[in-house]
């Protein structure tokens, strides 16, 4: 829920991130092809691959995205995938929005609940109550209750559309009455009559005592037209919250008492997860600038152990939490390579031999992990997925382990296929130094001299101070978890991610300096590996590695600023609508696959096809959401440019939320952006919005602040890295924090107590907004 605060908007910030393990023991007793699913409410926001012939499938998918809107339930069910029919829902895990933090950062195994469809619900009714006091034709008296249902929100999608609800409104525990209506914004009259004589002192004596006992139901159904109808949720509400004549409110819709309580009890089976959500109020940016200026300085401070970065993340419960979200403000703020180069320097004092060095989980490793992963993206795009694709997509067979061999499987062949694939993967990335982002190259040029200067006896710790990073942290693991770096859609099957974790062991190798020597072979557990190594030749991977690495840690090695390509940032199918363009052409919703570069926006017939369709990213003016009322669709956005309007409907609301960040993120320096936009569409001779009849009218709304996802979390890590439960630390003992660092105790003492000033300002204008917020959002029910 946004609100307003001062005229700046309040932002909240929801986040889901895990993994998704595999099942056990699941139902039908039989081998089947499963997937599972992610669904906020009933609404799919994430797939995994589909898992062949198994009855404890492991799926091993990581997730992360934000949440854009509000939800009652987060839920992951399994399907059973049929090739001729509809996939059949095995089971669910269901969670409550406010259990999530039960769960949150714990491995658990969660049994499956029957799905059922009086318990599959979501949306809310906007719900005005109000009691008249009516003398009838003979006499008596009764009070007539008004039912207003005001309007509906965030119902589910049938098939793929808006559904076409109804509603029913029953009045439960004197006399039941039913009235239905597929009108919202209508009113439903409800009459208990008394044979009472009329005065006022006796009507109210009587009609309070009944009106404790009187219960509406309003139920929400889907007009099945000539299906059966669909049942949407329902709400109960005591007449007795009446207390003025008049109550209003807004009531998430809830399930059927008796839904999801079958009589089964059968096993479904279980499904291992892990589950973290986090949810921040996040205040206009002028309320952070001070704890952000204090974050910004931290590169400045001597000694670095006494700045305000490296206390908050050393302390922070989640090091995930703290150094991610730290990594992005620097990076914003060009400040990310001074501060790595302090921290590296700091952690290389405690690192007593060369060939440990750069080897643990300490705050500059974690810090280059985050920056490789931000910033070479592309980088890792253009380099490995054409090879990754051919191993996916025609995988040969490469098992070398003599005991997981496949019957009819030739050792020798294998190795030979292993070997090709370990040849070109190497050979992609060894001449890929050019397209090394220049920040990469300018923190590995500090870690090289770094090294050499606290291991001056060394010859080769330069080198191995940077391969450590680019070949085991970086492409080792790009290869071994293609879907993590978005080279692949999803998790590869089980042979090709076999396949996969040899060539990452062989890169990992190969990349490692001096791994080739004989003694450093004999230290492989696995025999079959150190006979593959046999294979190659030392001294030519050795200096093709020294040159690579010679090349990324130069600051004479850049990419090529006039003849860089494009960068590409996102791609994907979504539905467009024909914008028109030709008089006999319809203006109808066809499926395209779209792709943003930091030059263009265009859509396509299909992937790898020429672009339908061009905007240069210079020429779009805004990117806003566009009224679900339009075209009676859900998730739905607008591009803006020269011509007219692009009108875009992605598959999922975390979907939509991704592309207009994107999209806002690479147009936000666009000098031409407008400042009033059109929430709805033009149809029919005029605006849905606004009524004008003139098409290119000004817009009758202002275009949402240019502020991305990345800004957000850029606020958001500030409120996180200064909340009071942060710099306390968690609730360990005392002996968790011996590693800490104190160099200079009046420093770091200093810091901690602008730190702790900072942040209590920070807090009294949290607790002032969510006060606020409290008391003008009422909901009758949660």
């Amino acid at each position: 829920m946004a609100a307003q605060d001062g005229g700046d908007e309040v932002r909240v910030l929801q986040s889901l991130r895990g993994k998704i393990y595999d099942a056990k023991h699941l139902v039908p007793n039989k081998m089947r092809d499963f997937f599972c699913t992610i669904n906020l409410d009933q609404e799919e926001v994430f797939r995994t691959q589909v898992v062949e012939k198994s009855l404890s499938p492991y799926f091993g998918e990581e997730f992360l995205f934000e949440i854009p809107r509000t939800f009652q339930w987060l839920s992951f069910y399994i399907y059973d995938k049929s090739v001729l029919q509809k996939d059949l829902r095995i089971g669910k895990v269901a969670i409550k929005k406010e259990d999530l933090c039960k769960y949150t950062g714990k491995e658990n195994w969660f049994t499956l609940q029957p799905v059922d469809s009086n318990s599959e619900v979501q949306g809310k009714v906007h719900l005005e109550l109000k009691l008249n006091e009516l003398i009838t034709d003979n006499g008596s008296v009764c009070q007539q209750l008004v039912v207003h249902i005001k309007e509906c929100h965030g119902l589910p999608l049938i098939n793929g559309q808006n559904c076409d609800p109804y509603a029913t409104v029953s009045l439960v525990g004197f006399k039941q009455k039913v009235l239905n209506s597929p009108i919202f914004h209508r009113r439903f009259y409800l009459q208990v009559t008394r044979s009472s004589s009329y005065t006022k002192k006796s009507q109210f004596q009587v009609e309070e005592e009944d009106i404790e006992k009187l219960e509406v139901r309003v139920d929400l159904w889907n007009n099945g037209n000539l299906v059966q109808d669909i049942f949407l949720g329902e709400i109960k509400v005591p007449v007795k919250v009446l207390r003025n004549d008049s109550f209003q409110a807004w009531y998430l819709l809830q399930p059927r008492e008796n839904g999801n309580k079958s009589s089964k009890t059968d096993d479904l089976g279980s499904l291992r997860l892990n589950i973290c959500y986090t949810e921040d109020c996040v205040l206009p940016s002028e309320y952070y600038a001070s704890l952000r200026n204090l974050l910004l300085k931290s590169s400045d401070v001597q000694p670095i152990s006494a700045s305000a970065a490296y206390i908050l993340c050393e302390v922070c419960r989640d090091k995930y939490d703290a150094v991610l979200p730290l990594v992005r403000l620097l990076l914003h703020h060009h400040k990310l390579v001074p501060f790595v180069a302090a921290v590296a320097e700091l952690d290389l004092k405690d690192t007593q031999e060369a060939n440990t060095i750069f080897r643990g989980n300490s705050l500059a490793t974690r810090c280059v992990d985050e920056m490789m992963k931000i910033v070479g993206k592309h980088y890792l795009k253009v380099t490995l997925k054409p090879v990754i694709d051919e191993i996916c997509e025609s995988p040969k067979p490469c098992e070398i382990d003599p005991i997981k061999l496949r019957e009819g499987d030739n050792v020798e062949t294998n190795m030979e296929n292993l070997r090709y694939y370990v040849d070109k993967v190497f050979r992609e990335i060894v001449r890929s130094s050019i397209s090394c982002p220049t920040l990469m190259c300018d923190v590995f040029y500090s870690l090289r001299h770094l090294a050499a200067k606290r291991f001056p006896n060394d010859p080769h710790v330069q080198y191995s101070a940077v391969s450590s990073f680019v070949f085991l942290r970086f492409f080792a693991v790009a290869v071994v978890s293609p879907h993590t770096f978005h080279l692949r859609p999803h998790h590869p099957d089980a042979q090709t991610s076999r396949t996969l974790t040899l060539i990452s062991k062989a890169i990992q190798t190969l990349g490692s300096w001096g791994s080739l020597t004989k003694s450093k072979l004999s230290s492989f557990k696995e025999t079959f590996m150190c006979e593959f190594f046999k294979t190659f030749q030392e001294e030519k991977f050795t200096e093709s590695v020294k040159k690579f690495l010679d090349d990324v840690s130069s600051t004479e090695s850049k990419e090529p600023s006039g003849l860089s390509e494009p960068v590409h940032l996102k791609e994907g199918e979504m539905y467009k609508r024909a914008q028109g363009r030709t008089r006999i052409g319809k203006k109808n919703f066809k499926k395209r696959w779209f792709c943003l570069t930091s030059r263009e926006f265009t859509y396509h017939k299909q992937q790898d096809k020429e672009p339908i369709f061009t905007i240069p990213v210079k020429n779009i003016l805004a990117v806003e959401k566009l009224d679900e009322s339009s075209f009676n669709k859900k998730n739905m956005f607008q591009v803006l440019h020269g011509e007219k309007p692009l009108y875009i409907q992605a598959n999922n609301c975390v979907e939509a939320s991704e592309w207009i960040e994107a999209l806002c993120r690479v147009t936000r320096c666009n000098q031409k952006r407008l400042s009033f936009y059109h929430p709805s569409a033009f149809l029919n001779g005029n605006w849905l919005c606004c009524k004008a009849t003139v098409e290119n009218t000004v817009g009758c709304a202002r275009c949402t602040a240019p502020i991305t996802g990345d800004s957000l979390k850029l606020l958001r890590t500030c409120k996180a890295c200064g909340s009071i439960a942060v710099y306390q630390g968690p609730r360990k003992e005392p002996d968790d924090y011996s590693n800490f660092t104190i160099e200079d105790s009046v420093a770091t003492f200093h810091t901690l107590k602008q730190i702790i000033d900072t942040v209590e300002k920070l807090n009294e204008s949290h607790e002032k907004y969510l006060k606020k917020r409290s008391s003008s959002a009422e909901y009758g029910s949660e």
